[in-house]
């Protein structure tokens, strides 16, 4: 029997707040001592009161926006009660049953659109580590401020749940409301996936896959499910409804616990917080903070750079602002330098944080266009304006502090041809060319390189010994 898969996904997004969701200790634990970015409202000590952060307010209307997303004005928070060692309140702080952010969708590079069904803000759990006989927990992450994104089960494939994930990662990194570092957990994904009989009027049982922090692992996980669910359905079984974890090493599923349903929560208002009221004057001025989205690139440049070479670039928001500022003509060749030299280097990482001025990148595309420079060259003075030795030198400068400029004067090629052509060693390749052997042209041109120390223009060259041997 043929099965459809139905997909829906829940997103964590950290915030990148300075500080967190309800008090003022640092947000940023990357690398720091367990447990030394906390404070009493996160041990939830008695008496201790939740307090606001409104920048993760303004945050989560440019990840709304970013969306597509409704805005709502009036929101609240409410508890969501369980227990567990890294959570001390022994409930999490959430918004369920009005949520700041409301419907809206994200449109994949295919152009598919997956509706967003809501985004909520909410205070994140701890961290457990796991050990053979015992666990140690963190607090660290303990009210870490995060958008929770509920798509609707839109998706189909596991295909489109990689590229909607990966399109989601764009869209809040573009909005700047986080760091977008997955391998560290600053967005996570949770995946339902659920198959039925095609044509079936009811979606099948579904399996909640936890945790999942890359687009990797949530195409494998749901390609995995899909078929150990329609392995079930076939042996006439039925699908269990839980939560299951992914191991990425073995490439499969495993059964953790039976799924909780909003019930198991038992929420409630929160009792400690005020109800969020925005006027929409204030919605509106912090939306128009919002910066080119994928989508605006992808207009921009669509007709000028190579539809793959756009789709890896636009991974590197600091590249497409830089691309903005490139002139018309030379946005092509540029592009195509930060996708074949740049981010094949082993610093591209530590190079994105400083790039070349507009004015460097223009020139340097000028005098490859002018063939001043050769491909090669061009490459080696693109490299050499990152090095910070070089910085405000100009790519003119560099190519003529290491020698690299074309000679392109048709009179001082043809003496220095004329010179290569009157070398007794380079006597059989011109009568080979005479008899028609075209390839020797190669080593005649070469020849000619040699002599002009790499700074003749290949190309002229060879029109030139072309003329000469005709």
């Amino acid at each position: 029997m043929k099965y459809l898969p139905t997909i829906g996904i829940e997103c964590h997004v950290q915030l990148c707040t300075k500080t967190k969701l309800f008090s003022e200790v640092d947000n940023d634990a990357k690398d720091k001592e367990p447990n030394s970015c906390v404070s009493p409202v996160c041990y939830a000590l008695p008496g201790m009161l939740p307090r606001l952060n409104g920048e993760a307010i303004k945050m989560a209307i440019l990840a709304g926006r970013a969306m597509n997303c409704e805005i709502n004005a009036h929101s609240r928070f409410d508890r969501k009660h369980y227990f567990y060692p890294d959570s001390p309140k022994g409930y999490q702080i959430t918004q369920f049953y009005e949520p700041i952010i409301g419907e809206g969708f994200v449109e994949l590079p295919s152009g598919t659109k997956v509706r967003i069904e809501h985004a909520h803000l909410e205070g994140d759990a701890g961290k457990l580590t796991h050990f053979d006989t015992y666990s140690l927990v963190d607090l660290n992450r303990v009210d870490t401020p995060l958008i929770e994104i509920v798509s609707m089960p839109d998706i189909h494939s596991a295909k489109d749940a990689h590229d909607y994930c990966k399109e989601l990662w764009r869209l809040m990194c573009y909005a700047e409301v986080t760091n977008g570092d997955l391998y560290n957990g600053n967005m996570r994904f949770d995946v339902n996936i659920s198959i039925a009989a095609e044509g079936a009027k009811e979606l099948g049982t579904r399996a909640e896959v936890k945790n999942l922090n890359s687009f990797r692992s949530v195409e494998r996980a749901v390609e995995y499910e899909i078929k150990r669910q329609s392995k079930l359905l076939d042996a006439g079984k039925k699908v269990v409804q839980e939560t299951r974890g992914w191991n990425d090493a073995k490439g499969e599923t495993t059964g953790q616990r039976s799924k909780e349903e909003a019930k198991d929560y038992r929420y409630m208002p929160e009792p400690d917080l005020p109800p969020i009221n925005l006027s929409a004057e204030f919605i509106d001025e912090e939306s128009a903070k919002l910066p080119l989205m994928p989508k605006d690139y992808r207009e921009a440049f669509g007709g000028v750079i190579a539809e793959d070479i756009l789709e890896i670039l636009l991974d590197y928001p600091s590249l497409m602002q830089k691309l903005k500022e490139i002139d018309n003509k030379y946005v092509k060749s540029v592009s195509n330098l930060f996708a074949s030299v740049l981010l094949a280097e082993e610093k591209s990482a530590e190079y994105l944080n400083d790039l070349p001025s507009a004015a460097d990148l223009n020139e340097l595309s000028s005098m490859n266009e002018k063939k001043e420079l050769s491909s090669t060259a061009t490459k080696e003075v693109f490299l050499r304006l990152f090095d910070p030795q070089m910085k405000g030198r100009g790519a003119k400068n560099i190519a003529k502090e290491l020698g690299l400029i074309q000679e392109n004067d048709l009179g001082a090629l043809e003496k220095i041809v004329d010179t290569v052509l009157a070398k007794p060693e380079t006597a059989k390749a011109q009568e080979d060319f005479k008899a028609g052997q075209e390839k020797v042209l190669g080593f005649l041109v070469g020849q000619v390189m040699k002599e002009s120390h790499g700074k003749a223009n290949p190309s002229a060259v060879q029109d030139i010994l072309r003329k000469k041997l005709s």
